[in-house]
């Protein structure tokens, strides 16, 4: 490696791997400038146009950092909650209600271990801000070429928007069942622009105010949804055996590809850039071991909460559709609604044949109310509210620090909010405008398809970054943790390309079409193929990191690595 000179620690010399004599590893960097800024001078900390905190962080006045304790607990407990809202937004809802109906209880193993998986990696983002001071969007500003480094901006935003697109929809369907269907769609579709910069003001209250507003809808959705399964009756048993025994009778054709859909709309890939980002809101004085390595700790717990919280909310939504509408058809609803006041809306929504029934968020509201009365109508619309418009705001503070990482671009939130929020909305009021309203529920579908797609771009630096002993001193991820990271990022991806051969399977292809498929196919592979590459070196890999190609096309001038010389001296 050209220009090799010693680092400083983000934690001082106790983190330094070249002050180990016993170490065969030796610290790199590709510039004459240290790696680490201070964290006060990050462009988050004091800028006025940053979203979530502004500048106004939560001190831990707990005392003591060698000791467990609630308060001090309490004082983290904030940013997980948050990003527990991405794994209960309306394209998770209606994941969770078509796996119910598909494969009732029996995938609700694959939902436990997609929730493990996402805490997995949502630790790993937490120890980026944690320990560097700096979050994932900002390190791969200094740790990515250009050029990769712009398209994963991209490949992010492509996710934030997705995202956005099922808030709107999930949203504008919510005032569709409220208003009793007085509201048309498209006006649904509009009404969300309003509401998402009405949200923005909230912000310029107490950061614990705001995270307690967060609270709250998360509570209003595990009552909504707690309410309809505690109406329907669910047996217990068959939920445990479900979520426990990873093989069951009730498998049918579609089954596979429904658990994969789960993944992909469980973890969010810019989910792990925000979480990254919001944990900077506490103070934490990163000269002292103890007290990263307790922020570590904290963070973690408030993440299991609120991410068994969400499971929870997940698992009513699943039981109660397993229960009552497994192994039924499109004609079974019409037939068992045929005498309800909801007669002509489920003899409208769900086409008279012998398939199994088809359902959506909207279909979900009118078979509630068909089977258990109104209310159950109106308390499962305002969960869906609920769920639009907390995901709503984390997908806009994720756009945020993503945007100002990335691009180190400070844009006025209000500006960022109308860019994004407008792109979402285009193609959701055409669909709402101009076709059905199966053809906009349709649309959740696709995007839970992009969702998965972009993923690796967001977990593979994630695992890259938290590997580099030269960025997390100490605090480097073990080996245990290496493995499991690497074998979860590989998992993602061979996910991913078995999810796009099934659905083109079920797609006649035009000659474009093809040609389209195999140009994205071939990037798809390319870019991902560099990411693990750069991850690689991240690892330690001392014979790739002295590889003259990779220096000149993979590897940042400011980029900061740890290698193995002996892998290098052996060469």
């Amino acid at each position: 490696m050209n220009d090799s000179r010693e680092i400083e620690s983000p934690i001082g010399n106790e983190g330094n791997a070249s002050n180990n004599p016993s170490s065969s590893s030796s610290t790199t960097s590709r510039s004459s400038k240290s790696l680490f800024e201070p964290s006060e001078e990050s462009s988050l900390h004091n800028n006025e146009f940053s979203s979530y905190y502004s500048g106004d962080r939560v001190t831990n006045s707990a005392g003591e950092w060698n000791a467990f304790s609630f308060r001090k607990l309490w004082a983290f407990t904030g940013p997980g909650f948050l990003i527990s809202i991405a794994y209960l937004d309306p394209g998770n809802i209606e994941s969770d209600l078509q796996s119910g109906v598909v494969a009732r209880y029996s995938l609700l193993w694959v939902l436990l271990g997609a929730t493990l998986l996402g805490l997995a990696m949502q630790r790993l983002a937490v120890k980026i801000g944690v320990v560097t001071g700096l979050h994932l969007a900002e390190m791969c500003y200094r740790q990515y070429k250009t050029v990769p480094r712009i398209l994963l901006w991209l490949m992010v935003e492509v996710a934030i928007i997705g995202s956005d697109m099922q808030e709107v929809i999930g949203t504008a369907i919510a005032i569709y069942l409220l208003s009793y269907k007085r509201i048309p769609l498209y006006i649904g579709v509009l009404i969300s622009i309003f509401d998402t910069l009405s949200f923005l003001f909230l912000d310029k209250y107490n950061l614990r105010r705001l995270e307690l507003f967060f609270g709250f809808l998360i509570t209003t959705m595990a009552i909504s949804f707690g309410f309809q399964y505690i109406v329907s009756e669910v047996p217990q048993v068959d939920v445990i055996k479900g979520m426990f025994i990873p093989w069951s009778d009730d498998y049918r054709p579609g089954t596979l590809l429904q658990g994969v859909g789960i993944i992909g709309a469980v973890i969010m890939p810019h989910n792990l850039y925000l979480h990254s980002a919001l944990v900077k809101s506490r103070d934490i004085d990163r000269r002292q071991p103890k007290e990263i390595r307790d922020a570590n700790r904290y963070y973690f717990l408030e993440a299991a909460a609120a991410l068994l919280v969400s499971f929870i909310i997940n698992v009513f939504v699943v039981s109660v559709f397993a229960h009552d509408l497994y192994g039924k058809t499109n004609q079974d609803v019409i037939n068992i609604c045929v005498n309800t006041s909801f007669s002509s809306d489920i003899s409208s929504a769900f086409v008279s044949n012998n398939a199994t029934a088809d359902i959506n968020i909207y279909k979900a509201g009118l078979v509630l109310g068909c089977f258990y009365g109104g209310i159950s109508m109106f308390v499962w619309a305002i969960g869906i509210l609920a769920a639009g418009q907390s995901s709503t705001m984390t997908g806009t503070y994720a756009g945020q620090f993503v945007m100002e990482g990335f691009l180190n671009l400070q844009w006025v939130r209000w500006k960022r909010v109308l860019f994004t929020r407008t792109v979402a909305i285009i193609p959701a009021f055409y669909v709402a405008f101009f076709s059905r309203l199966e053809d906009l529920t349709k649309m959740n579908d696709v995007l839970n398809a992009v969702m998965a797609l972009q993923l690796p771009f967001a977990a593979i630096p994630t695992v890259a970054l938290t590997s580099n002993i030269a960025l997390m001193g100490i605090f480097v991820n073990g080996m245990f943790e290496k493995y499991l990271s690497i074998a979860l990022s590989f998992s993602v991806i061979g996910i991913n390309l078995y999810f796009i051969v099934a659905n083109l399977e079920q797609v006649e292809l035009t000659a474009l079409m093809i040609f389209g498929v195999v140009v994205f196919g071939f990037f798809y592979i390319t870019f991902n193929a560099y990411l693990i590459l750069h991850m690689l070196v991240n690892l330690g890999n001392g014979r790739l990191a002295g590889n003259m190609f990779v220096q000149r096309y993979v590897l940042n001038n400011n980029c900061a690595i740890v290698v193995n010389t002996e892998s290098v001296n052996q060469r």
